[in-house]
């Protein structure tokens, strides 16, 4: 059986509306206009988007990410949709057995609830978040943190996400990368970090790890 780990955002939801709200909403409460385009936003740390617009002002950045999880943790969490498909994606593997796991950029207090409320969460053993204080992805040290829970070598493993920290992560332990097209990451990106297959969508997905 194959460990198979998900990110989140870009992956197993649409969380764009959400996302892009919150920044918003930092940048309003900052007084700072916010840029038209946001959607690149969605998967790396928070600190990377707001760090280079608030001129690198560490206290600033702060205030801002802040801002970001004040309205994340009542509103922003609930504001997105599942992609079409990925219920049955998951639930065939949950039933063919394989061992399932979230691996995400969004601290576990904000993911947590996210998967316990997608009808499909309960399959999922575990749920790797990075610090909430961390700059970095941190998307290698968690896998490498559910190689180690699961006791599973790497190849015995696959990491599926939209993003190039995504399939970094998985490459820096030896397990299989796969990159997904539905999500928020181009092809070329995908490409370009090493992904080592692409589903098209969560049917071919499926067909991959099943």
């Amino acid at each position: 059986m194959t460990l198979c780990l998900f990110d989140l955002d870009g992956t197993l939801i649409d969380s764009e509306p959400g996302i892009t709200a919150c920044i918003r909403y930092a940048f309003d409460k900052l007084g700072v206009p916010a840029p038209a385009e946001l959607r690149s936003w969605i998967g790396p740390p928070l600190r990377h988007g707001f760090a280079p617009l608030l001129d690198h002002d560490a206290e600033r950045v702060e205030a801002a990410v802040d801002y970001y999880h004040e309205r994340f943790a009542t509103l922003g969490w609930r504001e997105h949709a599942i992609y079409p498909g990925i219920a049955t994606t998951i639930e065939r593997l949950h039933a063919s057995g394989h061992p399932l796991a979230v691996v995400t950029s969004k601290p576990e207090r904000h993911a947590r609830p996210i998967l316990e409320n997608l009808p499909f969460g309960d399959t999922f053993a575990r749920l790797y978040g990075p610090d909430p204080a961390s700059p970095h992805s941190e998307k290698a040290s968690m896998i490498a943190a559910a190689l180690a829970d699961f006791g599973v070598a790497p190849e015995q493993a696959a990491m599926v996400g939209d993003r190039r920290f995504d399939i970094e992560g998985a490459l820096a332990n030896r397990v299989r990368a796969i990159g997904v097209l539905w999500g928020f990451g181009s092809r070329e990106e995908l490409e370009l970090a090493g992904a080592q297959a692409l589903a098209s969508d969560p049917g071919h997905l499926a067909e991959m790890l099943a």
